[in-house]
């Protein structure tokens, strides 16, 4: 075949097109060139570079994954893995309300500081692993459209960000915003939404937030009030585009529903609310929030569900945790460094004050230990360190340690960790999930997103990034729950409808050429639960990472990202700017 005779980059021939709209499936090729998916199915138009023998495989839009912290590890993994081993080919950064822009430069280092405790990022590798060259919006996007990148990265203004840099961080998480600090971020709105960001994010988890600050104080926009709110989305309402995310506390389910409600009528733009999961056996955890949700469609309110649907379990020790956090006694014993933990491990009061809260079975811990094997006790003793003389308890939970001692289950977990100097290592076990509740998040609701990965943050104990290639190798294959057309359509389609993506999430003619290739069959997550400890993060850290298996071909952009699993090196892609890639 001589260079004339090549008319397409990539030819995938003989596959089972899932195109991502639904559209039953069937058997076809696909032409690739120049990042466009030039024909789908019909005769052969020409001869290509490189062809992919897709037979017996599936071939489907890539992954567009809406909520991810990979805002520090874009500038060291250009693939945003876990996600990007994981077919993701487009992801959201900025969630939260959290990130590095705008942010003045005797600022940078306390805006790490905040990372390494509410989104569990290491400070070592933010340290070496980020080049600061930016510190208003437009300044950091131009920054990250210089970026190598394996994926597509769309952002969101991080509020938090936003009200520091205006207000000053003392300011930011004591009061409301004046009337020239409200005027001056809804300013910094529109600038970031012309320079190409797709929206913004809050967190908003109040006085006793989940995710605390690097001193154990809320976040900024924990308490932010509704107006400063209210004013941003104005800047969404009078620009006609963007999305909202956020995450919200339900302390008052109907106050805080009402906010939302509120919120979605005043900008008139998407709100992702943040986050829908199912419990194992009273159906009523998720139907109540998804019964509102569609009420709020009739009433003409653009609000989406994301639901966490990754069943990615927790191994973690008391010396990164943070998880705990809405427990101001948990929130105090693990923030501070490795003595002060130590020290406060110890604490009689402290001590008291967490036995106190597991017995009166605090609702705000409760539901965090739901998504972590549920109630301490039930967890297991993974590993002791280097404590040979703790080595009999792994493998044993909590609870019967505690049984065995006479102790409360909470002095087991505090006085193991203070003998294994902050080393012993707890597993939340796999106590099951229901695939019957899974499924009807999925099928009963036209609004509602697989997901919430927070790939990239809570890098030492939570695996996330896996929750495509469980979702489809779980819900589709082996309990045949959710249809692979369905499936397609809700990891693609509509998490790129819902944030903006003007030309992804679909296998089209002439869209972008986010492809993936893989066999349904041998999909599966290694290892399975639990990640296995790679040190790969810049400043010698290490992360728990659970990679796919399954995945032919990752493709980006036209280029091949991953190959039967290996990084081809290839780097193809791109930041799009208000949801699409900029014209060249």
């Amino acid at each position: 075949m001589s260079q004339s005779d090549v008319q397409f980059d990539i030819q995938i021939k003989n596959g089972t097109i899932v195109d991502g709209q639904r559209t039953p499936r069937f058997q076809g090729d696909v032409w690739i060139n120049d990042g466009k998916i030039v024909q789908i199915g019909g005769a052969s138009p020409g001869l290509a570079e490189k062809v992919i023998d897709a037979s017996g495989r599936v071939v489907a839009p890539g992954f567009v994954d809406l909520h991810t912290h990979y805002d520090a590890q874009i500038r060291w993994d250009p693939w945003c893995t876990i996600s990007g081993w994981h077919g993701v080919t487009s992801v959201v950064l900025g969630n939260c309300g959290f990130g590095f822009a705008p942010v003045k430069p005797d600022f940078r280092e306390r805006s790490m500081l905040t990372m390494t405790r509410t989104e569990a990022i290491p400070y070592a590798s933010m340290e070496v692993g980020m080049e600061w060259d930016w510190e208003t919006i437009p300044e950091y996007l131009d920054s990250l459209d210089r970026a190598n990148k394996g994926v597509n990265i769309i952002q969101y203004m991080p509020v938090s960000s936003l009200m520091t840099y205006v207000m000053g961080l003392e300011a930011a998480k004591t009061r409301p915003a004046s009337d020239a600090e409200r005027e001056e971020m809804k300013r910094l709105l529109h600038e970031g939404m012309d320079a190409g960001l797709c929206g913004f994010s809050i967190q908003r988890l109040g006085e006793n937030s989940v995710q605390a600050d690097y001193d154990g104080s809320p976040m900024v926009t924990d308490t932010m009030v509704d107006e400063d709110i209210l004013a941003l989305a104005e800047v969404l309402n009078e620009r006609g585009e963007g999305v909202i995310q956020i995450t919200q506390a339900e302390g008052s389910i109907k106050k805080d529903r009402a906010f939302l409600e509120l919120l979605a009528k005043t900008a008139n733009r998407p709100v992702l609310h943040n986050v829908v999961a199912p419990a194992r056996v009273d159906p009523e955890v998720h139907r109540k929030p998804l019964r509102w949700i569609d009420d709020c469609r009739e009433r003409g309110l653009p609000i989406y569900a994301q639901c966490g649907t990754g069943r990615s379990g927790f191994a973690f020790t008391l010396e990164h945790w943070n998880l705990y956090d809405a427990s101001p006694a948990w929130r105090a014993v693990t923030t501070g460094s490795h003595d002060e933990k130590m020290e406060k491990i110890q604490d009689p009061a402290l001590r008291k004050a967490l036995i106190e809260e597991a017995d009166e079975a605090d609702r705000r811990l409760q539901v965090i230990q739901a998504g972590v094997g549920g109630n301490p006790k039930y967890l297991v003793i993974q590993s002791v360190g280097e404590h040979a003389e703790l080595e009999p308890y792994v493998g044993r939970s909590v609870g019967d340690i505690a049984e065995e001692q006479g102790k409360h289950h909470i002095e087991v977990m505090l006085d193991l960790s203070w003998q294994g100097d902050l080393s012993v290592e707890f597993l939340g076990p796999d106590r099951g999930s229901n695939a019957e509740y899974m499924a009807e998040m999925m099928n009963d609701s036209d609004f509602t997103i697989p997901g919430v990965s927070d790939g990239g943050a809570h890098t030492k104990f939570f695996t996330g990034g896996s929750y495509t290639t469980d979702f489809l190798s779980w819900l589709v294959r082996d309990e045949q729950v959710v249809s692979l057309e369905e499936a397609h359509y809700r990891l693609s389609n509509l998490p790129a409808q819902a944030a903006g993506f003007l030309d992804r999430g679909v296998l089209c003619e002439g869209g972008a050429a986010d492809v993936l290739v893989y066999n349904m069959n041998e999909l599966a997550i290694d290892p399975p639960w639990i990640g296995n400890i790679e040190h790969d993060f810049p400043g010698g850290e290490w992360r728990r990472v659970q990679r796919a298996i399954g995945y032919d071909a990752i493709i980006v952009n036209g280029e091949v990202t991953f190959e039967s699993g290996q990084c081809t090196g290839a780097t193809p892609g791109k930041l799009l700017r208000h949801g699409q890639a900029k014209a060249i």
